[in-house]
């Protein structure tokens, strides 16, 4: 019989979970919780790849082995479906992005008396973990932090509070400021000394009144599916680009033929402008309107037989009558799911939907309503592009049955 205290999975929110249910923090599959209340780590328990973990909000699994760790990502999605009571098939080895290739992260700066601290908050706090160093942002964007933090110093304000997001572009890093306010020219100078010294693409600043560039010697872009699409300041772009690789060949293997598709929720067009091409058209629907008109402009220009359409989705999803005009849908919408715009194709004809999703329990609910509306789930792809976190995302793909 098993020990009641071997460690036999890790639960959503990264705690080990024991043979009789107990839940222990920063246990790994394999390890024992032994009768006094301490944790003798198994094979699979590794050491934490970062001095800041497990305090810092952005790594909750850094003490699982690469194995365990690519087993929890596998195992979400495949726990999701399960607990819809859908049946996920064979799922496909999980993708894990690698060290180092995080392309967008957002810091947090505060003025704590004499003292400045930037980096992530803690897990469930705004406490700010002094940032020394990020084994899962890319070098470009982690080289960053020191001349951030020079540059905030040199201010000399006590009761700072600002948000830093940073972005990979195809120019180089991009810095969104919000929270700080440039008074004076020698601290406009100095804002702009920082963006020069450090060769950044694009640097905003939100006073307030939203963000207003302050340096951008060329016009930023992000290429997707081999086009340079404008990367306007906040716009979506997907985490890593080995995972969005990752994404993209699944949805081109599954909708390989398919001479019309419909991309729902379509951002910049991250899928439109992959599956688009000789004998494939897209229509790309966004209710953001910077990020549409950034996809319109991208089309025209290269003559990329891409549509694409500013809409609403949530107030007013494609209906049957639209959607039965396609060959293949594909979606990716936020967080929450999108109960609206599935409910519309559970009624449809098309005969492939690809759901790529950031979280698999209101996938699964998007699922099984497909399922309730004559669809049958026949590939599942998770991918975990926020290494070390319990954040993790999937393509799946549903044919009518």
């Amino acid at each position: 019989m098993n020990n009641p205290g071997l460690i036999i999975r890790v639960a959503a929110k990264g705690e080990g979970q024991t043979v009789d249910g107990r839940y222990v923090a920063l246990a790994a599959p394999g390890d024992v919780l032994e009768t006094d209340g301490t944790l003798s780590p198994g094979p699979d328990h590794a050491a934490p790849s970062c001095r800041h973990f497990p305090a810092c909000g952005g790594c909750q699994l850094q003490h699982l082995s690469e194995a365990a760790l690519v087993a929890y990502v596998g195992g979400r999605v495949e726990g999701a479906a399960r607990g819809q009571g859908l049946d996920p098939g064979v799922v496909a080895p999980a993708h894990v992005s690698p060290p180092a290739t995080r392309r967008r992260a957002t810091l947090h700066a505060q003025g704590i008396g004499k003292r400045l601290v930037l980096g992530f908050r803690e897990q469930g706090s705004h406490k700010i973990v002094d940032l020394k160093e990020c084994p899962v942002l890319a070098p470009e964007l982690a080289a960053l932090v020191v001349p951030l933090r020079r540059l905030l110093e040199a201010r000399g304000e006590r009761s700072l509070a600002a948000d830093f997001a940073l972005t990979l572009a195809d120019q180089g890093p991009t810095v969104d400021m919000a929270g700080i306010k440039m008074e004076g020219l020698a601290q406009t100078e100095g804002l702009l000394d920082f963006a020069r010294d450090n060769g950044i693409a694009r640097l905003t600043l939100d006073q307030g009144d939203g963000p207003e560039t302050v340096w951008e010697p060329d016009p930023v872009t992000v290429t997707l599916g081999g086009v340079p699409v404008g990367l306007p300041p906040g716009a979506f772009l997907q985490a890593t680009s080995d995972g969005e690789a990752a994404l993209i060949a699944a949805a081109q293997g599954w909708l390989q033929g398919a001479a019309t598709v419909a991309d729902l929720f379509s951002g910049l067009g991250t899928f439109a402008f992959a599956l688009a091409g000789p004998g494939t058209k897209v229509l790309a629907v966004e209710a953001a309107r910077d990020a549409h008109m950034a996809c319109q402009a991208a089309a025209r220009l290269q003559g990329k037989p891409v549509h694409a359409l500013h809409r609403d989705l949530f107030r007013n999803p494609l209906q049957k009558e639209e959607l039965d005009r396609f060959a293949a849908v594909l979606l990716d919408p936020p967080r929450a799911g999108a109960r609206e715009q599935v409910v519309a194709l559970a009624t449809s004809v098309v005969p492939r939907v690809v759901y790529v999703s950031c979280n698999p329990a209101s996938w699964a609910k998007d699922a099984a309503t497909l399922i309730e509306g004559g669809y049958r789930l026949a590939g599942l792809v998770p991918v975990g592009q926020f290494r070390w976190s319990t954040h993790v995302e999937l393509a799946s793909l549903f044919v009518r049955a």
